[in-house]
């Protein structure tokens, strides 16, 4: 039986008012396009915070403002960093791109299907434009989502992230951190179980000085990647998709491929099922070891490989002739899909646990999902060698 999970409410347990650390998040979409870093350095907190004998934070969420019309910019018109040739401007304006680009290109694949967008901005400046496509002729459901948000995070969650470098400085009691967020992320599910779901989420991230502590060093990083996650393995396509990922990386450093590759393995591992959520890609986080610019060459590079990587696939796929028997095993992945995402994903169970939209939090959950008890493929059919594939990682080059 396949059980509808769009509509699934959660009841999340809050926390006490003792205290109260504030963060003001200006983007709902904060919760899931960034938060991969950001989750990480808020883990660390409520671990120290548990050893000192405090165990609860509050975080605060600034309420979106619905928009009839898509700004230029989200950026405040009082930001120095809001100039054209800004790194924050730059990315803002490629991850926008990038959104039209992937957009229409599954507009056209679909035939029928059409966006809804939804605009928001918050009152403290920033926002961001949500788009999905659902129940088309080709995708079951498919969501590409950028926002643009500043907020603060407390000081011990910056040097939880940063180490010695977020310090105190000499000794001054730290304010809190300001911080800049932009990302694009999506998740496309196609309803042919021969056409495989893409997920991709390309981010930078900023943060200030800590308030009231002059001359602390500024960070900034980017992190992202694009995976692929097929019901059947062909080969063909596979080997497509990665050949498109290794190219977009080869043209900055040979080296980061097979990195990045292995880092996306390990980081879509259903630890209760042993098994990778789908057949990789490159995932990479807290980028900042090589120059800014070239880094967010990148980050661009990847991101406008999206298009040339799935779009062939799907052109190749959508109208394969498929069974009862192929639709319940996408299902079960699908159902894998979800235990992934609403278990280990840390963006999701970040903006799960602090209270986020949860209309863009779980956009990247299909319509429809299966759970079937003790479900074990015959060994050497087609979903077998899926399920090794997941549980053994290959180079498909």
């Amino acid at each position: 039986m396949a059980y509808s999970i769009s509509n699934s409410s959660f009841l999340l347990s809050r926390p006490s008012p003792c205290h109260k650390t504030s963060l003001t998040a200006t983007s709902h979409s904060f919760l899931s396009l960034h938060s991969a870093s950001t989750a990480r350095q808020f883990s660390s907190l409520s671990a120290a915070r548990i050893r000192r004998g405090r165990v609860c934070a509050a975080v605060a969420i600034e309420k979106e403002v619905p928009e009839n019309e898509r700004p230029e910019t989200f950026l405040r018109s009082a930001d120095p960093a809001a100039v054209s040739t800004s790194v924050r401007a730059r990315f803002e304006k490629m991850i926008r791109d990038v959104q039209d680009e992937v957009c229409a290109a599954l507009e056209a694949a679909d035939g029928t299907g059409k966006f809804k967008e939804d605009v928001w901005s918050r009152p403290g400046g920033g926002g961001g434009i949500s788009r999905v496509l659902q129940d088309g002729t080709v995708f079951e459901k498919a969501g590409v989502n950028v926002s643009v948000v500043y907020g603060t995070m407390p000081p011990e969650a910056y040097r939880a992230a940063k180490g010695n470098a977020g310090a105190d400085n000499g000794g001054a009691k730290a304010g809190p951190v300001p911080f800049f967020a932009a990302g694009i992320s999506s998740v496309l599910h196609p309803k042919n179980p021969f056409a495989p779901t893409l997920h991709f989420n390309y981010r930078y991230f900023e943060t200030d000085a800590p308030k009231d502590t002059p001359g602390a060093p500024r960070q900034w990083w980017f992190g992202g990647g694009t995976d692929l996650t097929p019901s059947y393995i062909i080969e063909e396509d596979v080997k497509h998709f990665h050949s498109i990922q290794k190219k977009a990386c080869d043209k900055f450093d040979p080296s980061f491929y097979p990195r990045f590759k292995k880092w996306c393995d390990d980081y879509f591992y259903i630890k209760h099922r042993g098994e990778r959520r789908g057949l990789g890609g490159i995932f990479f986080d807290d980028m900042n070891d090589y120059d800014q610019e070239m880094l967010l060459g990148f980050a661009t590079e990847c991101a406008k490989s999206v298009v040339p990587a799935y779009i062939p696939i799907i052109e190749k796929r959508k109208d394969t002739p498929f069974t009862e028997e192929h639709k319940v095993w996408q299902q079960l992945r699908r159902g894998r899909y979800v235990e992934f995402n609403l278990v280990y994903d840390r963006g999701t169970t970040f903006g799960l646990k602090t209270g986020g939209r949860i209309e863009s939090i779980l956009v990247s959950l299909p319509l429809t999902a299966r759970w079937q008890y003790d479900h074990q493929p015959e060994v050497g059919s087609e979903e077998w060698k899926l399920l090794d594939a997941c549980i053994n990682p290959k180079e498909w080059l």
